[in-house]
């Protein structure tokens, strides 16, 4: 999964989580089985095959090395997210909102011209 589509995801992620917040002060109960979280998380964590004679040193270096390029992917998606969202919100800005924010992020993720323009 490409960078941009990680944080493409991220913001989804972002979008659900205020909307979860929103519903749980609202006094609503959450179902969150099918989280955009989880999904993503399912999505850009590739399986990890352990040969059956390992042992677990061997085991535990296959491991990070299967899910620390994941992992800073991840990382990476969110820190840009925030990194964003803080500099609006210290600019003082009163003119657009996180939802707001997030949404022109992401159509100018959604644009592969535009991606590397930031």
């Amino acid at each position: 999964m490409e960078q941009r589509e990680i944080i493409l995801r991220a913001i989804g992620v972002l979008t659900e989580t205020q909307e979860m917040v929103r519903r749980l002060s609202d006094g609503e109960e959450l179902d969150t089985d099918l989280s955009q979280l989880g999904q993503l998380v399912s999505e850009v964590f590739p399986t990890v095959e352990i040969p059956a004679g390992a042992t677990a040193e061997q085991a535990a270096e296959l491991t990070i090395a299967a899910l620390m390029p994941a992992s800073v992917s991840l990382v990476e998606a969110f820190a840009f997210l925030f990194t964003q969202l803080a500099k609006v919100h210290d600019e003082g800005r009163a003119d657009v909102n996180s939802v707001e924010l997030l949404r022109e992020i992401a159509l100018r993720m959604s644009d592969p011209g535009e991606a590397g323009s930031d």
